[in-house]
């Protein structure tokens, strides 16, 4: 059971919940603050925790279904739970409905126009799989997807939308389609020859690069719009300066001659800005409102 348990958790790549996770959280607390005035039980905190797990577990669930002949193909991919037959398609199926179940209770538990959302949200989870498949914009489509999990915070604690959180929104989407555009270089040359759509097939690497530079430099004036924009104060301006960084650092140990620290690029890096601007958003405001 263990084992099965353990196969399931490499399958939804639980360890990439530091990339989207603390910005649902972040905007969940902002989002209380801004419009409630005061910071989100520990009962929505729990509840928009099981609405992110039954999402993630869901999409990644889709992904590794719809995707399997391509990953069987796919040298670097091959050796994942469905093509190197360690799961079953009727176990993951079974895995995927349990996993949007606890999405649906989760969002039926937080606020009405979390519910009205769902259909928006569930067509996003599955669209983005078939993305790669018609068009180079699937980095946006991710983007877009996982820029979800902020609005969805926000909505959750809030049962509203407003520019604040259509900010977070767009400098989080935009901040995705930068390292998607970086980790699909694995793939460049897969892609092409598989007639698979992706930035790096159809622009090549150095621009590649360029393109993902130009969607964090975007993150990057989101970051401080939401500095102006809010109540946010010299807390959060320490973590956003800390994610420009990152970011800087990130493009810098990236090159067309070297991609060797690519993985450092996407998951580390990508890891810590998350953690970063969540804990700096969550100290701040929590010294401003206690």
């Amino acid at each position: 059971m263990f084992r099965k348990i353990k196969i399931f958790m490499e399958m939804i790549k639980i360890e990439h919940t530091l990339f989207a996770l603390p910005f649902a959280f972040m905007g969940a607390i902002l989002g209380a603050i801004v419009v409630n005035g005061h910071l989100p039980s520990w009962a929505q905190i729990g509840w928009i925790l099981m609405a992110m797990f039954g999402a993630r577990s869901a999409a990644f669930g889709l992904n590794r279904m719809i995707d399997q002949a391509i990953d069987k193909r796919n040298p670097r991919t091959a050796g994942r739970a469905i093509p190197a037959g360690l799961l079953k398609n009727a176990e993951v199926i079974l895995f995927t409905i349990i996993s949007f179940v606890l999405f649906f209770w989760a969002a039926y538990e937080l606020s009405p126009l979390a519910v009205k959302l769902l259909p928006i949200s569930v067509f996003m989870l599955v669209i983005y799989s078939y993305t790669k498949r018609f068009t180079w914009l699937c980095h946006v489509v991710l983007g877009l997807t996982l820029g979800l999990a902020p609005l969805g915070g926000w909505v959750a604690v809030t049962n509203s939308i407003d520019w604040t959180a259509m900010i977070l929104f767009i400098t989080i989407t935009l901040w995705t389609a930068g390292f998607d555009v970086i980790y699909a270089i694995q793939d460049m040359e897969f892609d092409r020859k598989e007639g698979l759509y992706s930035i790096p097939a159809r622009f090549g690497l150095h621009k590649s690069l360029l393109i993902a530079r130009y969607f964090h430099v975007l993150t990057a004036i989101g970051f401080i719009a939401l500095f102006f924009i809010t109540d946010l104060s010299w807390w959060y301006f320490v973590g956003m300066v800390i994610s420009y960084i990152i970011l800087f650092y990130e493009h810098y140990i990236l090159s067309p001659k070297d991609m060797s620290k690519l993985q450092t690029a996407f998951f580390t890096m990508n890891s810590v800005l998350s953690l970063a601007v969540f804990v700096f958003t969550l100290i701040d405001l929590v010294v401003q409102f206690h």
